[in-house]
């Protein structure tokens, strides 16, 4: 039964690995072409699994960058990771032990929480482990492919390549947008920020994380103000 819920996840998986390949391919192209060694390129995306956060992390890493900025800009972008931890948790199966719920934890992804709670039955830890070995695969592949073709690939398909980070936001964020009014905004709040923080000399005195984490939270909290979230009372 155990093998056959892991070799379920696996399968659940597979799609989720084929998706994550082009991005860490990506990443690692971007990042070794920043002067980052290969090694440490797929030892990040081993023992991070992040993706935005990874991306962000590193940059600030290759810009030198203090631990403490770094550290807080990788725990705003990643802390909608919490509240996935949380949902999921009231979804696995009872006699999942606490060393097995850290394990899984550590490969909690957008993808994987999607996929796992729409999963009907309650979920095992060799399902988890199987649906998260998978894309682990996937991303940890991608980026040591990125990194190791990138010198051997010509200069003009790099640069057409680098791009492709960008081209993945901006398809996650516009259909949302189209949809909704308080997506939109805050997309359009958050790009004037940056402009702000890019363009006025009075920024000048805040690193690239510190504005990340300052936009964030401001972006985040006029939001949170304008458009609320109705919770309908339960009623006994």
């Amino acid at each position: 039964m155990e093998s056959e819920n892991f070799r379920q996840g696996l399968k659940h998986g597979l799609p989720i690995c084929l998706g994550y390949f082009p991005v860490s391919f990506a990443y690692g192209m971007s990042v070794v072409l920043s002067g980052m060694p290969a090694w440490a390129a797929v030892l990040i995306s081993l023992t991070n699994l992040t993706s935005a956060g990874q991306f962000a992390g590193s940059s600030l890493m290759l810009a030198g960058g203090g631990y403490l900025e770094i550290a807080l800009t990788t725990v705003i972008i990643n802390i909608r990771y919490f509240l996935m931890s949380l949902a999921l948790s009231q979804k696995v199966d009872e006699k999942m032990t606490g060393v097995q719920r850290l394990l899984v934890s550590f490969g909690i992804t957008d993808e994987i929480f999607a996929v796992s709670m729409q999963n009907e039955r309650k979920l095992t830890a060799s399902y988890l482990a199987g649906l998260i070995l998978t894309p682990m695969i996937g991303w940890t592949g991608g980026t040591l492919a990125g990194g190791i073709l990138t010198s051997f690939l010509p200069t003009i398909v790099t640069n057409a390549l680098s791009i492709a980070l960008y081209g993945m936001f901006i398809a996650v964020i516009i259909p949302p947008s189209r949809k909704k009014k308080s997506v939109l905004f805050t997309v359009l709040f958050a790009v004037l920020l940056s402009c702000c923080f890019h363009y006025f000399p009075v920024f000048s005195v805040l690193s690239g994380g510190w504005g990340i984490i300052v936009i964030t939270l401001v972006v985040s909290a006029v939001a949170a103000v304008l458009f609320p979230i109705e919770v309908e009372e339960v009623h006994e």
